[in-house]
């Protein structure tokens, strides 16, 4: 049955570029709906920047520009990015867009006359210089615990202590220096506590499939939380001075910037819809659609309560989520990214220094499961797994053959495949068993298990290479009398080596473009497409590089600061 899919990935904030997790991240999706799409299904992948809040306007402010000239300009990097990384999106937009205004609004008094949203009033420190209530950022001072000097307003990282902003001893503003005041404004919450909220969440989350078992569990444990740990109500307002989408009927109130952001995933379908001439609320409402979410596990909380239940409740055309597809971080040889420790990656940097995007695609998809692990960048497993499997074992098998083909017969095919002598690998048997493996295969995609996946497909390309190595086509080929013998030969290895791109393609989506040209065959889809038997090729070109070790030197090279010079006057 053909499926109709609308997949998101989070969105970036729009305050800074992209760094290596969100290149992991929208790779792991691209994938995903490149497999759907090959299997024949109909799927619409939207991003957008997430536009809005306090840090973006700070930042703004602080450049002497709008928020909105400052989003533009990060958004104008965007496209560097996706397209150096074959990320193909159908549309990008941003949640400080007409579409996101009207949306958020929609859910917003939705949920306000299903009784599900209040106001009250809510004592915080303000910011007297800089004229706006201080978030816990925004915020230093004593550690009410330990006396830690310079901590923020939420944690200290000095003895681990939890407090409340107003507990901090001798507090200041990080923003102007100036000691806060405490000032009491109305702030609306979204009832998240209700009992039909707890009642549906229960069962969105419970759902088989729905989420990941560690990710459901986590869910449960927040909603079935009591004493201090109990499940709150969500304070989704923010007061002027604040660059966001204002509240109706509340002069001076914004969104708190984590309700627009989701519903920016709505918004950027809206506009796609109007674009393509798709009918966005009949979409939503077809009980076919899927919704699905790609998410870092640092925002689980937002995405498995919140979200849903804003969904839910804001009723048609809105849709629960089908599932939330969460991951864990990247780390680099063990540890967190740090660009001053040289252990980080700058995805335009990998770029510049003309490394192969799929090289990166391909270890990515190689370390991904299911799971919500986090995921090692090692830069010799790097070099030694992508020159293995993709030079030494996939393209291996290409040029092994394809030279003979079109020296020897001038690009074309055998008719049929080599006889079977009762010893060594049978090659007519090995072609059937990589079809057989389809399902398998595309068990291993649909669930996300790409690591699985390309085992299972490597496996067989160590098995395609066994088999040219006992042919032993480069003797045959000295032989004038085995002509024939040589080009079914050759034959079975490029028909084994058109069933492995037909796999990797979710992977190495442009790889698969040129092996289409060179095979002189239509895009490839889940259906082995036509047969290579008494087909004619086009001539052979190189197709991939190997990784060079002084690629990864340069990658990790850590630039030096400028030495300061001071001067006394």
């Amino acid at each position: 049955m053909k499926r109709r899919i609308f997949a998101t990935t989070a969105l970036p904030y729009a305050n800074g570029s992209f760094h290596i997790g969100h290149i992991m991240e929208y790779i792991q999706a691209d994938i995903w709906v490149r497999f759907q799409r090959m299997q024949g299904h109909e799927v619409h992948f939207v991003c957008a920047d997430d536009a809005h809040g306090a840090p973006i306007m700070l930042k703004a402010e602080a450049e002497g520009i709008a928020p909105q000239e400052l989003v533009a300009r990060i958004g104008a990097e965007r496209p560097k990015y996706l397209q150096g990384f074959h990320i193909a999106f159908d549309n990008w937009h941003t949640t400080d867009s007409p579409e996101n205004v009207e949306l958020s609004q929609d859910i917003y008094r939705k949920l306000k006359a299903a009784g599900l949203v209040y106001a009250k009033p809510v004592e915080q420190f303000y910011d007297p210089v800089k004229g706006m209530f201080l978030a816990d950022r925004y915020l230093k001072g004593d550690c009410p615990r330990c006396g830690a000097k310079d901590q923020y307003g939420d944690a200290c990282e000095a003895c681990g202590s939890v407090y409340a902003p107003t507990d901090l001893k001798h507090p200041y503003s990080t923003l102007s220096g100036a000691t806060p005041v405490l000032k009491t404004s109305e702030h609306y919450f979204f009832k998240l506590s209700d009992a039909r909220c707890v009642e549906f969440l229960k069962k969105w989350i419970s759902e088989p499939g729905r989420l990941q078992p560690q990710v459901a569990n986590k869910a449960k444990e927040w909603l079935e939380g009591n004493g201090d740990k109990a499940l709150g109500d969500w304070d989704i307002s923010r007061d002027a001075p604040y660059f966001g989408i204002p509240i109706p009927d509340a002069p001076g109130k914004y969104f708190y910037v984590w309700l627009d952001a989701p519903i920016g995933y709505l918004a950027s379908f809206k506009n796609y819809c109007a674009k393509q001439g798709i009918d966005f609320e009949q979409f939503l409402t077809d009980k076919n659609t899927e919704q699905v979410h790609f998410i870092g596990k640092d925002i689980i909380y937002f995405h498995t309560l919140f979200w849903p239940a804003m969904l839910h409740f804001a009723g048609k055309p809105y849709k629960d989520p089908d599932n939330i597809f969460v991951h864990g971080f990247i780390n680099v040889s063990g540890e967190k990214m740090s660009k001053s420790r040289g252990t980080g990656i700058d995805p335009l940097r990998y770029l510049s220094l003309g490394m192969n995007p799929e090289w990166l695609r391909y270890y990515i998809a190689a370390k991904l499961n299911s799971s919500v692990e986090d995921l090692d960048f090692n830069p010799d497993d790097f070099l030694a797994r992508v020159n293995s499997d993709l030079v030494g074992k996939y393209v291996n098998i290409a040029s092994r053959c394809a030279a003979f083909v079109t020296r020897r017969f001038e690009g074309q095919l055998a008719s049929e495949l080599p006889r079977y002598f009762g010893v060594g690998i049978d090659p007519a048997g090995l072609i059937a068993r990589l079809q057989i493996a389809s399902p398998e295969i595309a068990r291993l995609y649909e669930t996300r298990e790409y690591g699985k996946a390309l085992r299972l497909i490597m496996d067989f390309a160590d098995a395609a290479n066994r088999y040219i190595d006992e042919a032993r086509p480069w003797d045959v080929a000295k032989d004038s009398h085995r002509s024939e013998d040589l080009q079914k030969i050759c034959t079975a290895g490029l028909k084994l080596f058109h069933i492995l791109t037909l796999y990797l393609k979710p992977v190495l989506p442009a790889l698969a473009e040129r092996v289409e040209r060179f095979l002189n065959v239509a895009p490839l889809s889940w259906n082995f497409g036509q047969d290579l038997l008494n087909h004619r090729i086009n001539k052979y070109e190189h197709l991939l590089n190997r990784v060079e070790e002084k690629q990864l030197d340069a990658l990790f090279e850590i630039e030096k600061e400028p030495a300061k010079v001071t001067s006394s006057t």
